[in-house]
């Protein structure tokens, strides 16, 4: 009788174990479950170049406060007469209105700091490969994607590039 409690005891001890194991197995799936997932959303904020050639042409669009005798400008508009040293209707000058509108599109489009997933930028206009214009804040690091567009106008040839460093 003394034998036969042993080996009921014994086989609930292994019982037991295996259950015990059974739960580490379960919250160890659990965790890297988990862990994917919150992997799978970081690569998610990772800059992709069609985005960034997205945002110029979409920048290029974007229309000022700024208007000459027609019209209000747009961001290009602006550009070729900054490059003219025009100046708005109300007499502000385009440069500025210019700068101070890309800084403000820049800065809304691509948040930049610590815990954010772009750690900086950098915009460049050039004028037949003379730098017009230069916006540039955050950190530069070896990570980042960029794209640039070129147009003519009157025989000058421009381009604007984005860098964007994550």
């Amino acid at each position: 009788m003394i034998k036969k409690r042993g080996l009921i005891n014994n086989k609930l001890g292994q019982e037991e174990m295996i259950g015990f194991v059974l739960i580490i197995v379960i919250v160890t799936i659990i965790i890297l479950v988990f862990l994917s997932f919150s992997l799978r959303k970081s690569q998610n904020e990772v800059v992709e170049s069609y985005q960034v050639n997205g945002f110029i042409q979409s920048f290029l669009q974007y229309t000022s406060d700024c208007r000459n005798d027609l019209e209000y400008l747009s961001v290009q508009n602006l550009i070729f007469s900054c490059r003219d040293g025009g100046t708005c209707l109300d007499k502000r000058d385009v440069c500025k209105v210019l700068n101070s509108t890309l800084k403000d599109i820049v800065k809304e489009s691509w948040r930049v700091g610590s815990g954010r997933p772009i750690q900086g930028y950098k915009l460049d206009i050039l004028v037949n490969k003379e730098g017009m214009l230069m916006i540039k804040e955050g950190n530069e690091t070896q990570n980042y994607e960029g794209s640039s567009q070129d147009f003519s106008r009157k025989g000058e040839d421009f381009e604007i590039s984005v860098i964007i460093y994550y």
